[in-house]
């Protein structure tokens, strides 16, 4: 995004980096769960592992993206003193928080999606097919509202 990123109104952009970051610490959550259960489950193997990564993933950069929010709801506070913005990289953390939302939302799908496979081959492919569905989606969303 760099130099070329939209301008858009102060107090909108506290609205969405606070929205992002209270759905980031609750998906963020669920990813932590749901890892914290494929490691007490002790399932061995390839999909396991798999699952383990993307819910690991998951959960770093929905944290990485509440972090990032609360920046830039800091930076564009309007009671927010004017040193916050000069000192607050905010062009930076508006980038860092979208992009680490989006890796959130994908390794929780990829991870839902490998949970199947150490049960059985049809559990797998019913994870698989139904969170591919929900990548579809998502990529679907993405794309429009860019």
């Amino acid at each position: 995004m760099g130099s070329s990123m939209l301008e858009l109104d102060p107090r909108y952009l506290a609205d969405l980096a606070s929205q992002i970051g209270s759905l980031s610490a609750f998906l963020g959550g669920f990813a932590a769960t749901f890892l914290g259960t494929l490691l007490a489950l002790g399932q061995k193997g390839r999909a396991a592992g798999w699952a383990i990564g993307a819910a690991v993933l998951s959960s770093v950069a929905f944290i990485v993206a509440v972090v990032a929010s609360t920046m830039v709801v800091a930076a564009y506070n309007e009671h927010a003193p004017a040193i916050i913005r000069e000192v607050v990289p905010v062009a930076g953390g508006r980038s860092l928080m979208a992009k680490a939302f989006v890796v959130g939302l994908f390794g929780l799908l990829a991870s839902l999606a490998c949970s199947g496979w150490p049960r059985s081959r049809r559990t797998g492919w019913t994870t698989t097919i139904i969170a591919g569905l929900g990548m579809l989606l998502v990529t679907w969303l993405i794309v429009q509202f860019r």
